[in-house]
């Protein structure tokens, strides 16, 4: 018995009988051995009562002890009625909850890790060429070859420069840091904002945008839904060729308004398809530009906004973006 107040107690029970024990000898001999020895039974009882409680103590301080160390496994099968057993099924539901607590945390160390990794190649790759750009840049003498290398080196800062504010936006919605708007806006005029970035660089490829709008009221963050909507079109830029044309039509209904974008592009093959929404994610059709994160960037924006994201898709043939922007909670 190490715990000193159970100690005290047993100290003053055996004081206690002692004491009715010898008073009832005194009055009667044989109430006084009955006394003794009930006295005895209830003392004997309590000590192996307290030496149970005290193994069963022993078992889940030892049980923590291997939780510490990494082993979970507990034998929770000869649970019985009482305070006891309740303890031992509170402690392991919570010894459930941080272990499944554990292995997220080691499988967001691995993706991060992994994530790290690919932002590390994407930066790498940009900046190796224009350190070797701007050791040409210095020897060269030719006006017009320097400013051709001049501009290769701004097409890369530009792309660094994408890459990484693309990934703190990223950062930023998976921390829960960003507070969308709440507001009423229309589709066209949010389309008329996404569109204008790309309109030079359309006419440049000799790629047509054919709108087919029914427009419509969407309740949300213009800015952001406009940024999700950007990277969708800018992904079938990048995979239409010259000639080519991106189509983006809408239709409203009682449930849900529809935003499609689609190109005749290079399409996406059937092993790739499943998987363009994954961030650093390059398909086999993917362009040297593609980094692999806009559409990442796209499904979480809409996702965070009661809207969802789906991509269909044929080789050869093109691409079609469906967004549905959801009128109400499903």
């Amino acid at each position: 018995m190490r715990d000193k107040q159970v100690k005290n107690i047993l100290i003053a029970m055996c004081v206690t009988a002692s004491v009715f024990s010898v008073a009832a000898i005194i009055i009667n001999p044989v109430c006084g051995a009955l006394c003794s020895l009930l006295s005895a039974v209830l003392i004997t009882a309590f000590v192996i009562n307290e030496k149970e409680r005290y193994a069963q103590i022993q078992k889940l301080n030892d049980y923590l002890s291997h939780v510490c160390s990494g082993d979970y496994s507990l034998d929770i099968t000869d649970n019985r009625e009482g305070e006891y057993s309740l303890l031992k099924n509170n402690i392991y539901k919570v010894v459930v909850m941080l272990q499944a607590s554990n292995e997220a945390l080691k499988n967001d160390k691995s993706v991060l890790a992994e994530y790290l990794a690919d932002i590390s190649h994407q930066l790498k790759t940009p900046l190796t060429s224009m350190m070797v750009m701007t050791d040409i840049i210095k020897d060269e003498r030719n006006g017009e070859k320097r400013e051709e290398f001049l501009a290769v080196v701004q097409n890369q800062l530009e792309k660094i420069k994408w890459l990484i504010s693309t990934l703190l936006k990223i950062s930023r919605l998976d921390a829960g840091t960003v507070e969308f708007a709440n507001t009423k806006y229309m589709l066209s005029d949010m389309l008329g904002e996404c569109l204008k970035p790309f309109l030079i660089t359309a006419d440049v490829k000799n790629i047509k945008f054919i709108t087919d709008i029914q427009n419509f009221e969407i309740r949300g963050d213009k800015n952001w839904t406009a940024e999700a909507v950007q990277n969708i079109i800018k992904n079938c830029l990048e995979h239409t060729d010259g000639g080519g044309e991106i189509r983006i039509e809408s239709v409203a209904s009682s449930v849900y308004n529809k935003l499609i974008i689609s190109d005749n592009g290079c399409g996406i093959s059937k092993k790739d398809l499943p998987h363009i929404f994954e961030r650093f994610y390059r398909g086999e059709n993917s362009s040297d530009d593609s980094i692999g994160i806009g559409l990442a960037l796209s499904r979480d924006i809409l996702s965070k906004q009661n809207a969802v994201i789906e991509a269909q898709s044929q080789e050869g043939r093109g691409t079609s973006f469906t967004v549905k922007f959801y009128k109400s909670v499903i």
